[in-house]
């Protein structure tokens, strides 16, 4: 007998249990949940991480260090094979025609323009970042570059006298 034998035999769905309908029902007084305590009482719920008196996982594991991932700046990530296949000579590239091409998804991120492949289209284009690799091969297309990134706060070189008195 082979499985789709079985569950043409098979009601589609199964009844769900009602609890509560009397003592006859076989689910009824306490409705399958004991007698009295938290988990009798309707609002109860348990927290994902317990695990009834032991220690919780995530507070066993030792927590050592600093990392710095929490302020990488991320970028959508287009290569100049995608400029390539996607725009014509002339055109310029920017989120929001990436965006009508599907290259990206919104102008949440800034853009960041990669060397993969090759480019002989002349492209103006603007993006928050550019790769050496991708530079070079714009420009030897006869394409322009603007970073349009907004450049946050950077610490002052070391030795540098503060200009706040």
């Amino acid at each position: 007998m082979m499985i789709h034998e079985i569950t043409s035999l098979v009601e589609p769905y199964k009844a769900r249990k009602r609890i509560g309908r009397g003592r006859g029902s076989g689910h009824g007084k306490t409705s399958g949940r004991g007698h009295k305590g938290a988990k009798s009482r309707s609002g109860w719920s348990e927290k994902l991480a317990r695990e009834g008196g032991q220690l919780a996982y995530f507070r066993r594991i030792p927590k050592r260090g600093f990392s710095n991932k929490a302020f990488a700046t991320t970028f959508y990530v287009v290569n100049v094979r995608d400029l390539e296949k996607h725009f014509n000579a002339g055109e310029t590239v920017n989120a929001d025609s990436l965006i009508a091409k599907g290259l990206i998804r919104d102008t949440e991120l800034p853009v960041k323009v990669l060397g993969s492949g090759d480019l002989t289209k002349k492209l103006s284009i603007s993006a928050g970042k550019v790769s050496e690799t991708a530079r070079a091969k714009i420009e030897q297309a006869g394409g322009s570059i603007e970073l349009s990134m907004k450049t946050t706060w950077k610490r002052p070189a070391a030795g540098a006298k503060s200009k706040k008195k």
